[in-house]
């Protein structure tokens, strides 16, 4: 890691708070994380200890009490976050949130039919990508045709889609089987480490949390290694 290069995600202090009656629950605290170019980290937490939330405002879509992100050295505001969204990371969740009407193939060309640029270049990366997470032969098979891991492998690659910067994997493996499970972890970090993209990885399981090049844990709203 190039300690004098600008870090592809910054974050500052990140709060966020709910109302829950007439309580106000503090879920994080001040978060601060960097993550380098091509860096991998994996952040496990118990049950609501704020994972999601913390990728949620690290992908720009929800807004923290206080705090400063920033991608590639940009500062993020609402009103610029959802324009270079699409074309600064890409995500992947535990539910796979494929278009049920569309192909594979189809299905990961959505983030440039967003951009509005589906053109021959794109539908050439968008075979290619399925090629390289193994479903070359199901690019026209729909959602109800694959299985629970052919369509995580669908997901991943529309993540990939727009060549992103970062990528957030929100419990990738929680609606698999433990062996699917990790191919897709392992596809994920292999994909990743080839193109250079970095990865922000949320799971509950400490054997696929390991396998990132930095490991943290959200306890009591902030981030602490291992």
């Amino acid at each position: 890691m190039n300690n004098d290069a600008e870090p592809v995600l910054r974050a500052v202090g990140l709060r966020k708070s709910y109302l829950s009656g007439d309580r106000r629950i503090e879920v994080l605290s001040g978060v601060d994380l960097c993550v380098a170019a091509g860096e991998s980290v994996s952040i496990r937490g118990e049950s609501g200890a704020g994972k999601s939330t913390l990728l949620n405002l690290i992908a720009g879509l929800d807004a923290a009490d206080g705090g400063e992100l920033f991608w590639s050295g940009g500062r993020v505001l609402p009103r610029t976050a959802t324009a270079r969204r699409n074309t600064f990371l890409g995500m992947v969740f535990q539910s796979f949130y494929l278009i049920p009407e569309l192909n594979a193939r189809d299905n990961v060309l959505m983030p440039r039919r967003i951009g509005g640029r589906i053109d021959t270049a794109a539908r050439a990366r968008a075979t290619d990508l399925l090629a390289r997470v193994g479903l070359a032969e199901r690019a026209h098979h729909l959602p109800s045709q694959l299985s629970g891991g052919e369509r995580q492998r669908v997901a991943v690659a529309r993540a990939l889609m727009n060549e992103p910067l970062l990528l957030l994997a929100d419990e990738p493996t929680g609606n698999l089987d433990e062996r699917t499970g990790e191919a897709v972890i392992s596809l994920l970090l292999g994909l990743c480490a080839d193109t250079r993209t970095s990865l922000i990885l949320v799971t509950h399981n400490p054997g696929h949390a390991s396998r990132a090049q930095r490991a943290l844990t959200l306890r009591s709203g902030q981030l602490h290694h291992g």
